[in-house]
């Protein structure tokens, strides 16, 4: 029996009862909740819909808590219903309901944990959108893994995401990159306010393989060269970092294109004409502050050139006219005031606002025995995500950067992800699944298949097992809907807690001359479901789940 179905049952008693006394049944919430006590001696799940219906109803919550947990004790599937508190109702499954939910595991299969509570939603995530000026640094690269498995989430409960990548291809940080490769190609010094690092050396490079002579062209046909073909060859470094990492994206969004094709000019003159911009001071202003901005923006500048947030107008244009009814912009944590930026321009447009949504992340630090890291050579003094990937590999990256909540500075312990032992988390996760699938090897050479006795796994670390599965749709749909994957991962750990914790109490397979037992066949069975849970949740967050370790 999952949370859900028990929420289901323990609102259906709870109805009855109110009915048979005549009490007023909206007094009932219609959000019934169950949830693990932390004291396992406390039973399986507990409920507190006595306490929060008794005001309502008029009744004592004590007295009405009494009334529903006779009523529980009474339904199939509850063995046991005791009233604890002030008006809590402790709750104890029968070994056969609460096994139930092993087979419900494996008959949804790679399915289980989803949903359709975002069906019918159109989400355009945009994430990353670092400038074509470097390498990825650790705070695009949480980004990237952060990104990427809310992706992962919002589509396993039924969204049709969009990974969207924002290429900042306009204005001045694009000059800078120019004038630091052509300096890079003269032989001069990195200029004021330019980009260093070895890889300017070596993208100059590239350049003039290309290009042989084009320091001798002109000198607009020289930089329009360094700029086509440099911001290229950034690009493609940036595209293949980020499709090593295990992050692909369905679109890249060129911003230039947003000049070019007159959208930006358009979006302008729409919101002048709706009276949501208004000329002061030689510029014409976005009317932000309505929308929490601490100042009204400029979007035209004095000179008449646009300021960086009419990009920012246009692309929300195009982002709507192409049907997304949801966009979510991931954003570094120098953006705080695209929040309010974001609405307001919704909003001037005549949209909801909610079609807006940014979230804002922190930043990463890498250590190693207690002390930052810069261990960049490519990049000067900035950690990049392949340093990262080069020191840990893919999986403890990722695993890393995701499992902790993005509005939290976030430092990566080089040395602690470099242990193969259970004080690494993601070692801790993935070997218990290699662990589950060396044991479904040694079960298929002894000739043991899963059996469907469920009533018989009744020893407490069964139990502790098939509750913390049962979490897992819940876990996923809180980390879509709170746009937290990072729940995921940390459920991932508990669950690994569990097993191990089952695994060293319960013996799954016949030893020697032991004849294989109904009971064995339910313990495999709990196991390929477990199984099924830990490769299911890993690949929501993008990170292999090995066969062997």
């Amino acid at each position: 029996m999952t949370p859900a179905l028990l929420a289901d049952l323990v609102r259906a008693a709870a109805s009855d009862v109110l009915t048979r006394r005549g009490l007023d049944l909206a007094a009932l919430p219609a959000d019934v909740g169950v949830e693990r006590p932390r004291n396992p001696e406390h039973g399986d799940y507990a409920t507190n819909v006595a306490l929060r219906t008794a005001k309502k109803a008029g009744v004592n919550p004590r007295e009405l808590a009494g009334w529903f947990a006779e009523e529980l004790a009474g339904r199939e599937g509850i063995s046991g219903a005791e009233v604890a508190g002030p008006g809590f109702i402790n709750l104890r499954l029968a070994a056969d309901a609460q096994g139930a939910l092993v087979g419900e595991v494996l008959r949804a299969g790679a399915g289980y944990g989803a949903g359709d509570e975002y069906a019918g939603r159109n989400v355009n995530l945009e994430f990353v959108s670092a400038n074509p000026t470097g390498p990825i640094h650790l705070g695009g690269a949480r980004w990237a893994a952060v990104g990427d498995a809310l992706g992962r989430v919002l589509t396993a409960r039924g969204a049709k995401v969009t990974r969207e990548y924002y290429f900042n291809d306009a204005g001045a940080q694009i000059d800078r990159f120019v004038d630091s490769l052509i300096a890079a190609a003269q032989g001069r010094p990195t200029p004021e306010n330019g980009y260093g690092g070895a890889y300017i050396g070596e993208i100059a490079e590239q350049v003039l393989a290309a290009e042989p002579g084009v320091l001798d062209r002109p000198d607009a046909e020289c930089r329009e060269t360094f700029r086509r073909v440099g911001v290229g060859l950034m690009f493609d470094e940036i595209k293949r970092a980020l499709h090593e990492f295990g992050t692909d994206f369905d679109v890249f969004f060129h911003e230039q294109s947003l000049h070019d094709s007159g959208a930006v000019e358009a979006a302008v003159q729409r919101l002048k004409e709706s009276g949501n911009l208004y000329f002061a001071d030689g510029a014409w202003w976005l009317r932000s502050t309505d929308q929490g901005d601490d100042k009204d923006r400029p979007v035209i500048k004095s000179d008449g050139e646009p300021a960086y947030i009419a990009g920012d107008l246009a692309y929300l244009l195009d982002k709507r006219s192409r049907g997304f009814d949801l966009c979510i912009y991931m954003l570094g944590a120098d953006h705080h005031g695209y929040i309010a930026r974001l609405e307001a321009a919704a909003a001037a447009f005549g949209d909801d606002p909610a079609v807006v949504e940014v979230l804002i992340g922190q930043m990463v630090n890498l250590v190693k025995d207690g002390q930052p890291v810069r261990m960049s050579k490519r990049a000067g003094n900035v950690v990049t995500m392949d340093d990262l990937v080069g020191a840990v590999g893919v999986d403890a990256a990722r695993y890393s950067l995701i499992r902790s909540s993005v509005d939290s500075t976030l430092d990566v312990d080089l040395d602690l992800l470099a242990k193969r032992s259970n004080d690494n988390p993601v070692f801790y996760v993935q070997y218990a699944h290699a662990r589950l699938a060396s044991l479904a090897r040694n079960a298929a050479d002894l000739g043991v298949e899963p059996g469907e006795a469920f009533g018989l796994l009744e020893h407490p670390r069964e139990g502790d097992l098939i509750r913390t599965i049962g979490e897992f749709p819940t876990v996923v749909a809180s980390a879509a809907e709170l746009r937290e994957p990072h729940r995921v991962a940390r459920f991932l750990e508990q669950l690994a807690s569990a097993y191990h914790k089952f695994y060293d109490s319960c013996r799954v397979l016949p030893m020697g001359d032991e004849e294989v037992s109904d009971l064995h066949r339910a313990r495999l069975a709990l196991c390929v479901a477990a199984r099924q849970v830990f490769a299911n949740g890993l690949g929501l967050l993008g990170v292999s789940a090995p066969e062997r370790m």
